[in-house]
């Protein structure tokens, strides 16, 4: 599953930024969600295929931190469909001056 995949989900979203204001524990996840533990622990899994998350071990804990390389990768494509749709709009915007430009000098 892509990373925007795993996000399209309302409570991977939700995890996913609870994640992002600091290494988590499970228990600290799980603590902040009405859903039992398995439940969260499926959602993780997911975020963890998509490589948003590192999971770090610590005894018989689980750390999940945001997986800031991915978050790069992200962004750059975000910004790469910004810089062409900026150029498509920017494009339709020439044209619809263009057009009212026409209008008016025909009146």
């Amino acid at each position: 599953m892509n990373a925007f995949a795993a996000l399209a989900d309302p409570t991977r979203l939700r995890i996913f930024e609870l994640i992002a204001q600091g290494e988590k524990s499970v228990g600290e996840i799980v603590g902040r969600f009405s859903f039992k533990a398995p439940t969260i622990s499926q959602h993780l899994k997911v975020l963890k295929q998509a490589n948003l998350v590192q999971v770090r071990a610590e005894g018989q804990k689980r750390y999940y931190a945001v997986n800031q390389v991915e978050l790069e990768h992200m962004q750059a494509w975000l910004n790469t469909m910004r810089k062409q749709w900026n150029t498509h709009l920017d494009a339709l915007e020439h044209v619809l001056e263009d057009e009212k430009r026409k209008t008016k000098g025909s009146q």
